[in-house]
């Protein structure tokens, strides 16, 4: 099943994740995401800029009552590896090789909940390999675009579990709130108990009522 270039690699259990060496590889980011998130019994789960997908299907082996997964990620090689992984695994999925601003109508108001670790770096690629570039920085996919998207493809109810820069907490969260996504959960992330936070994961309700919970830190 390995084509050029790709790896196995282990990420849950004995499940194996297909990566390629040179393509953008996941990181301990998109694991935080998928533990940070609640599941509930029958959700529509859906895996916005999924890589790979292991978010996705991290988050799918953590909880097994979910109703199905779809991923949704616009550079194919990626998408096709993710397409193997879940063949490999046994995983019942889907997976949509597309943009996030051109994800079509059918699935307006049809998920439970997105999970989204997105590119979150600002600027250009500069001398970086462009497949790499765009899975860390805004060139393609914008912030706005990511929550404007989510709050149309989400049931009323719904969440949104998004992980960012902790820099960006102030914009994340009024970006969430124009939205009339909620935010209801936030914890941040140090590398150490006594460092500063360097990410921000927030979980946000459409149409949920006003009122927060502050989580204690993850040290990552």
């Amino acid at each position: 099943m390995l084509k050029d270039g790709e790896v196995l690699e282990e990420f849950f259990g004995d499940k194996k994740i297909i990566q390629n060496t040179a393509l953008y590889r996941f990181t301990s980011d998109s694991v935080l995401l998928s533990r940070f998130a609640r599941a509930k019994c029958g959700d529509s789960v859906a895996d916005f800029c999924s890589g790979s997908g292991v978010a996705g299907f991290h988050f799918m082996c953590l909880n097994p009552v979910i109703k199905s997964l779809t991923l949704f990620e616009m550079q194919p090689p990626l998408a096709d590896m993710s397409r193997r992984t879940a063949e490999l695994n046994g995983f019942d999925c889907s997976v949509v090789c597309c943009k996030i601003q051109d994800i079509g109508r059918e699935y307006d108001d049809k998920f439970s909940l997105i999970l989204c670790n997105p590119p979150y770096e600002r600027g250009g690629f500069d001398n970086e390999v462009y497949e790499k570039a765009v899975c860390r920085k805004e060139i393609t996919l914008t912030l706005e675009e990511i929550v404007s998207v989510a709050a149309k493809k989400l049931k009323f109810g719904g969440r949104l579990a998004i992980i960012n820069r902790a820099d960006r907490t102030a914009e994340l969260i009024f970006k969430l709130k124009s939205h009339k996504l909620e935010p209801k959960r936030i914890r941040f992330v140090s590398g150490t108990p006594t460092a500063k936070p360097y990410l921000v994961m927030v979980e946000a309700v459409k149409g949920g009522k006003e009122g927060v919970e502050v989580l204690p830190a993850a040290v990552n």
